[in-house]
């Protein structure tokens, strides 16, 4: 599953290169359920509809359209988001030979075509991911919307919010709560552990064991590795690329993810380990990140 700032990248991208962008028609591959909207309501709402802007909430992207409709995106494992245009060719998501072959291929699931002769696909080589056509208004009444936490980055989001929502969980172990969507929007497994890490916190600590103090660390070091991943396109980590097709390489500057067996940067006579907490893969310093107990 793609992280925040793997989205954020292909956002990025993506906003430079559709709005002014009129749709003129779009074909529907292979699964319906990739794009389940009435053919009726598209060509209604999305025909002759120009788009406006591209935005993101937690791991979900949004295309808004000046009509007031939205193309809410997820991308889920394996989705791409490819554009192709005479004088450009971009994608963005899981790396494959989609993102430079000849398109539609097996793997689309929707194309859409816009006025100009340009073409934005969404393929997902396992139908995990889906396109949806929403008013825009509706979006945040979605259930997902309602339920997701605040945007770490944002910056209204505030470290009184984070610990009121972790306080929710004070049974339970930090990391999984770190990686609960209704806690902080878009954290996953790697920058979990990079911030864990980084603010000397062992995944397994309940979160009744940490102060508000540490816990307003915990969200400063969160914001920082995120950060810096996206400084440098997000992770290099195997299904993710930016909307140019160019992989990010954060886990070259990664601290523990995927380190196991190799020199804590603190403590270089002590070896990361791996091991499994809360059903995930988790790289941690057995000197820096020492379960602790109230």
């Amino acid at each position: 599953m793609p992280e925040l700032p793997e989205v954020e990248t292909v956002r990025r991208g993506l906003q430079e290169l559709l709005p002014g962008r009129e749709v003129r028609e779009v074909r529907v591959y292979d699964s319906p359920k990739s794009f389940p909207n009435d053919p009726v309501q598209v060509r209604q709402f999305l025909y002759g509809a120009r788009i406006q802007a591209v935005r993101r909430r937690a791991k979900v992207l949004m295309i808004d359209l000046e009509n007031n409709y939205s193309l809410v995106i997820h991308l889920k494992m394996t989705g791409q988001l490819i554009f192709r245009a005479q004088s450009a060719q971009f994608g963005g998501g899981h790396p494959n030979d989609s993102l430079v072959g000849q398109l539609p291929d097996r793997s689309t699931r929707v194309e859409i075509m816009f006025q100009d002769g340009s073409q934005l696909f969404f393929n997902d080589q396992r139908k995990f991911g889906w396109v949806k056509l929403l008013p825009t208004p509706e979006i945040a009444h979605l259930s997902f919307m309602r339920r997701v936490g605040p945007e770490p980055l944002d910056p209204q989001t505030t470290a009184d919010q984070f610990i009121a929502r972790a306080r929710r969980h004070q049974k339970a172990m930090i990391k999984p709560t770190l990686l609960d969507q209704s806690v902080l929007a878009g954290v996953g497994n790697i920058y979990a552990d990079e911030a864990l890490w980084a603010a000397k916190i062992h995944p397994q600590t309940r979160v009744q064991a940490l102060t508000d103090q540490q816990l307003a660390e915990l969200l400063r070091e969160v914001c920082r590795v995120l950060q810096l991943s996206l400084r440098h396109g997000g992770s290099t980590d195997k299904n993710y690329v930016d909307a140019e097709g160019r992989k990010g390489n954060y886990l070259a500057f990664a601290q523990v993810f995927r380190r196991q067996d190799q020199p804590c940067y603190r403590h270089p006579d002590q070896l990361i380990v791996k091991q499994k907490i809360a059903g995930r893969g988790t790289h941690i310093c057995p000197v820096c990140q020492v379960v602790r107990d109230r």
